[in-house]
């Protein structure tokens, strides 16, 4: 990818460039409210994720498989991750919506309270850097993965060198590219654990996106299991 306005699919679909898409995550980001939910103007906001930039430059790639239509192929190039650290998670789902739509996100009630803070990245999935913001590379969705057993998939996203996105990445995906959350193509997110079987999930309800878990060894049909090629500040 060059830093460029855009470059263009095989179809005439425009593909992000890094630089360009990045600026408008963090556009995405301040219009939201980050910056006051983490205590920061917006230019100490800005600031504050300005350092990743030439990250995004440097390592993001376009689509591997044709051009940019992450409803089809679920899959990104790269995201802004703000974490836990800096805004809580009950807070950032309430601000994603699914494409086109208008109902704010929200966690499941079965987490019980207290349950969502224990539900933490695990050591392969741990975000780099301390500043509560990283950029996750290579986003795919996991569809293939759905009817699979959960178990069975975070096997194999470990066989292939691929990493688990943990909450805070899931709900960075879907706040960046809403289009990736379709019927019967959403995500698991298993590198956040609780020690338990639970394993973390972002699905449809009521037509809005819920954070919620599933068993780690059910299969659901219409639950995949997201994973990326890495991290990075």
């Amino acid at each position: 990818m060059t830093d460029r306005k855009s470059t263009a699919g095989s179809d005439g679909l425009p593909v992000p460039d890094a630089g360009a898409e990045f600026d408008r995550q963090v556009r995405t980001l301040t219009a939201l409210g980050y910056p006051a939910l983490a205590g920061r103007s917006p230019e100490e906001f800005a600031e504050l994720v300005a350092p990743l930039r030439a990250t995004a430059v440097e390592r993001a790639g376009a689509p591997a498989d044709g051009p940019y239509d992450p409803a089809a192929t679920g899959r990104v190039p790269f995201v802004l991750v703000v974490t836990r650290a800096l805004v809580p998670v009950e807070r950032t789902m309430e601000l994603t919506t699914l494409h086109g739509g208008k109902l704010p996100g929200f966690v499941d009630r079965s987490f019980e309270p207290g349950s969502l803070e224990r539900f933490v990245a695990t050591e392969e999935a741990a975000p780099p850097g301390r500043d509560g913001v990283h950029l996750l590379f290579d986003v795919e969705r996991g569809e293939e993965f759905c009817g699979a057993v959960p178990n069975d998939a975070m096997a194999a996203v470990a066989e292939r060198g691929r990493t688990l996105l943990t909450i805070e990445e899931g709900v960075a995906l879907l706040t960046h590219v809403p289009q990736v959350l379709v019927k019967n193509k959403c995500f698991s997110l298993g590198g956040s654990r609780s020690g338990d079987r639970r394993v973390p999930a972002i699905w449809i309800s009521q037509k809005a996106p819920k954070l919620g878990w599933c068993w780690a060894g059910n299969p659901h049909t219409w639950l995949g299991m997201a994973s990326a090629g890495g991290r990075g500040v």
